[in-house]
C-alpha cells in the first residue's frame, strides 16, 4: 500500500472516524483505524463494536492498493501537528506504516486488516432519504433529554419512529421528555420504531454538516446505517421497548401561558443561582399576566424574579427542576414559547408558540 494525500484531506475524515474509537480497549485492534486503498479511493474505518464509521477520500495521485490498521490517535496527532498544506506520503513496509511529510519521518506499528471487525450486513427493513439539516434538527432538539447511565438501558438512547411521510425522534430520562418530528419522503404503512444508543446518536449528529445534502438511512433489524457523501455510519440498535410516549404527553391542560423565550430563559438562569445545588428546584407562581419565579437553598438565600406573560387563568403554584426548563428553552427556536399547565401535580407541556413540530414534557417537583 502506498499513497500521497494533502494533510487537510486526511485530517477531516480521520478526526471524525477517530471520534468513534474508544481510548481504552479490550482488543488492541479496536484502538486502530482501518486504512484501505482501492484504486483512487482511500477509506478509513473506526469502530468500538457498537458504532462504526467509514470515511472516504478520493486520492488525486495514483496509489498502490492495500489495507492495514494503525493506531488511530497517534495517526491523528501526527496529522494535526504537521503544518497546513503539507503533502503526506504513506506506505506500508514490512508490517510498519511509514509516514513522510516534508522533513518529518514517522514509523507506526500496525495490525493486519483481517483482525479488524466488520459490522455485519443485516437485512435492511426500511430505506429512506432526507436532508441532513432535517435529521440534525430533530437530533439537536431532543438529544439533551436522553438518559446517561440509567439501568433502564433503553432510555440511554433515542427512539426514531418512522411512519408515512414522517420521521420522529423521542428521548426521555424518566423526568422529562423531548419529541420532534419532520416531514420526510417515507413510504411506510404503520409505525416502525428503533432505539439508537446515545453514542450512536451523538456521532451521527457530527456527520450532518451539510444542511441541504441528502443522508440515506437504512433501518435494519439490529443496525441503523446512515450514508452521506463521504461517510457511512453504522450503529447497533438497543434491544428493548421504549415507553409509550403518547401516554406521557399531558392532555387537557387548561392553563395556557405565552411568554418571551429569552426573558424567561434569563429569569430562570438568574433564579437558578440560588436554588438548591443538588435538586435545582424553583417555584413558579402564576397569576393574571404575571409569572413569579422563586428559589431558595439550605443556606436560607432567596431569589425572586417577575416576568410579564400572556395569561388570564386562575392562580397556580408549581415546582420544577430549573435545569430541565433551561434545557428546553435552549433548543426552542421561536421568540415566543407556549407553556401548558393544569395543576401542581401534573407535567408541563412546552412548545414553540406557533407550531407543534416539537413538544417537551417536564415533570413537576414537590418543593
Amino acid at each position: 500500500m502506498h499513497f500521497t494525500i494533502q494533510r487537510e484531506a486526511l485530517l477531516k475524515p480521520l478526526q471524525l472516524v477517530a471520534g468513534v474509537v474508544e481510548r481504552r480497549q479490550t482488543l488492541p485492534v479496536l484502538s486502530n483505524v482501518l486504512l484501505v486503498v482501492q484504486g483512487q479511493q482511500l477509506s478509513l474505518t473506526g469502530t468500538d463494536l457498537e458504532v462504526e464509521l467509514v470515511g472516504r477520500v478520493t486520492l488525486e495521485e495514483p496509489a498502490e492498493s492495500g489495507e492495514i490498521t494503525v493506531p488511530a490517535r497517534k495517526l491523528m496527532d501526527i496529522c494535526k501537528s504537521l503544518p497546513n498544506d503539507t503533502l503526506i506520503d504513506i506506505r506500508v513496509d514490512e508490517q510498519k506504516l511509514l509516514i513522510k511529510a516534508g522533513r518529518s519521518r514517522f514509523t507506526l506499528t500496525t495490525l493486519p486488516a483481517s483482525d479488524f471487525p466488520q459490522a455485519e450486513e443485516g437485512a435492511g427493513a426500511l430505506t429512506f432519504s432526507l436532508a441532513q439539516g432535517k435529521l440534525r434538527r430533530i437530533i439537536e432538539r431532543t438529544s439533551f433529554a436522553m438518559a446517561q447511565q440509567d439501568v433502564r438501558y433503553y432510555l440511554n438512547g433515542m427512539l426514531l419512529e418512522v411512519s408515512r411521510g414522517l420521521l420522529r425522534a423521542v428521548a426521555t430520562d424518566g423526568h422529562r421528555l423531548a419529541m420532534c418530528s419532520v416531514a420526510a419522503d417515507i413510504q411506510q404503512d404503520g409505525k416502525h420504531q428503533v432505539i439508537v444508543p446515545r453514542k450512536g446518536i451523538l456521532e451521527l449528529a457530527r456527520l450532518l454538516t451539510e444542511q441541504d445534502a441528502e443522508v440515506s438511512i437504512v433501518l435494519g433489524q439490529h443496525h441503523v446505517r446512515a450514508t452521506t457523501g463521504d461517510f457511512t455510519f453504522t450503529s447497533k440498535l438497543v434491544d428493548g421497548k421504549f415507553p409509550d410516549y403518547e401516554r406521557v404527553l399531558p392532555r387537557g391542560g387548561d392553563k395556557l401561558v405565552l411568554g418571551d423565550r429569552q426573558a424567561l430563559r434569563e429569569a430562570f438562569s438568574r433564579t437558578a443561582i440560588l436554588s438548591n445545588e443538588k435538586y435545582r428546584g424553583i417555584r413558579l407562581l402564576l397569576s393574571n399576566a404575571l409569572l413569579k419565579i422563586q428559589a431558595n437553598n439550605p443556606e436560607q438565600e432567596e431569589a425572586e424574579e417577575e416576568v410579564l406573560v400572556d395569561y388570564n387563568g386562575g392562580n397556580l403554584e408549581i415546582g420544577f427542576n430549573v435545569s430541565y426548563l433551561l434545557d428546553v428553552l435552549g433548543v426552542i427556536g421561536t421568540e415566543q414559547v407556549r407553556l401548558i399547565l393544569s395543576d401542581a401535580n401534573s407535567s408541563a407541556l412546552l412548545q414553540e408558540a406557533d407550531n407543534d413540530d416539537s413538544a417537551y414534557v417536564v415533570m413537576p417537583m414537590r418543593l
